[in-house]
């Protein structure tokens, strides 16, 4: 009977989401695979192939790129500071236009569009508590975030945000959002850390982020990503997707994960705003590899936030598309990682469609644009090193590459840069250690692995710097 039956399991579903729309049943799509979802959508966009992405396994015969000679089949990049109709962006009072036309190439093609009827959050206290952190007397708070699911009670999205600030704070702390788990116990170190938490450092190594962020005078924020939205594709008619879907799939522009994680980590910040505690002006986002993919769209997208640190965020991140060089869109329009990007994404990945092929060359948009949204604010870009762990995979040289091509933006709007020349084309890496941190854009390669852990040292006094 399976045989016979999964033949037919695509059709069914179909099926039954027309039944549910025309009766307008209360129910979520049931039996739905990130396999169902993710053929849906191709048939939605006319693909009928695409193609494979590299692997990641240098012993394959399909394996990624590492040949530098070979790294950029697409060697430029769409001008940051150029109009769509042509007109040079020279004055930042121009820059809002400009803008206004990255974003709509990004929310269309790439991370997708947050609905104007996603529901409402409201936030609500579960738990106090003291402690201490590096020796310093804290204060902690367990919030839960309840989005209004009255228009569809079949999916419930709660979001749980835990919060710890100096107890002796003379006035509001500055503080990050940090996209992990972690109950209050937890982040108080009153219970072993789960698996979703980054691992303890070893002997010898600076002390944990939360331990330098509270000796500086900050506080920090544990955002658990996945409560808003899994990561997978079968959960995208879950969580805060689906629920703004009311359990149906997505259409080609809806958002995706890394969206949806950032618009959660935006409505802790609205949360933070009503805290007298936290100076709202001066709350950042930080994550590390899909996480620090969405720490800087979340920065990209909402202007509020005031620093990022972004972690190892490869593909989809920091990391130019047009890159030939380990991970590359096809890895991203596959059925692995498809989910975190808008379904339009998938046409950049398609050997065969209605369309003709499309590959990372035709998209609008690239990594330094999203940078370049950043700014004028702070945002600081990290990785680590293949020899510890931060896989070639993950091209540090073309997410230096983006950065070098969003200065000038930084510059447009008063900020400093790096303090390199604009040629992305020529300009290489700094040695590992040696960290660009005299402007608003920074760089620094450290010597571990797929972490930002050694990092943090040189992170917050580098935003002391501005923010103070």
């Amino acid at each position: 009977m399976r045989r016979l039956f999964r033949p037919f399991r695509l059709a069914t579903v179909f099926a039954l989401i027309v039944v549910a729309r025309t009766a307008g049943a209360q129910t979520a799509t049931t039996g739905w695979t990130a396999a169902d979802d993710h053929r849906q959508m191709m048939e939605q966009l006319g693909i009928k192939s695409l193609r494979p992405g590299p692997s990641g396994n240098e012993n394959d015969p399909n394996h990624a790129n590492y040949d530098e000679s070979k790294a950029n089949p697409y060697p430029d990049l769409p001008d940051v500071l150029t109009l769509k109709n042509g007109k040079k962006v020279t004055t930042a009072a121009e820059w809002p236009a400009r803008r206004a036309e990255i974003v709509e190439d990004f929310e269309r093609e790439v991370y997708g569009r947050i609905p104007a009827s996603v529901p409402t959050v409201s936030w609500s206290v579960t738990e106090t508590d003291t402690g201490t952190i590096g020796g310093r007397r804290v204060v902690g708070t367990q919030l839960v975030g309840h989005v209004d699911n009255r228009a569809f009670p079949a999916i419930t999205v709660d979001i749980p945000l835990t919060i710890v600030v100096p107890a002796d704070a003379k006035t509001p702390v500055s503080l990050m959002i940090m996209f992990r788990g972690g109950t209050l116990a937890q982040a108080l170190g009153r219970a072993a850390p789960t698996a979703f938490s980054p691992p303890p450092p070893p002997p010898g190594s600076d002390p944990p982020a939360t331990t330098q962020l509270i000796a500086d005078g900050w506080g920090f924020a544990f955002l658990n990503p996945t409560r808003i939205q899994a990561d997978n594709g079968a959960g995208l008619t879950k969580g805060i997707i689906g629920l703004t879907n009311k359990g149906q799939p997505r259409k080609p522009d809806d958002w995706g994960a890394l969206r949806a994680w950032g618009w959660g980590a935006s409505r802790a910040l609205d949360y933070l705003e009503t805290d007298r505690a936290v100076n709202a002006k001066h709350v950042g986002i930080e994550g590390v590899s899909r996480y620090g993919k969405a720490a800087l769209v979340t920065m990209a997208f909402d202007p509020r936030f005031a620093v990022v640190l972004i972690g190892s965020s490869g593909e989809g991140g920091a990391k130019l598309h047009r890159r030939n060089w380990g991970e590359a869109v096809e890895n991203l329009t596959g059925t692995g990682e498809y989910h975190w990007m808008a379904g339009n994404f998938l046409k950049y990945g398609a050997a065969d469609a209605t369309f003709g092929s499309k590959t990372a060359n035709d998209l609008p948009v690239d990594a330094h644009e999203l940078l370049a949204l950043c700014a004028p604010r702070l945002t600081f870009v990290s990785y680590g090193v293949p020899e510890k762990g931060d896989a070639k995979w993950l091209d540090h040289q073309g997410s230096f590459m983006a950065a070098i091509a969003a200065q000038p933006v930084f510059r447009l709007l008063g900020a400093k840069d790096l303090g390199r020349s604009d040629d992305y084309k020529t300009e290489k890496m700094p040695e590992v250690d040696v960290g660009l941190l005299d402007g608003q854009l920074a760089w620094r390669q450290h010597d571990g692995g797929h972490t930002d852990a050694p990092n943090w040292k040189y992170f917050i006094p580098w935003a002391d710097s501005f923010l103070r």
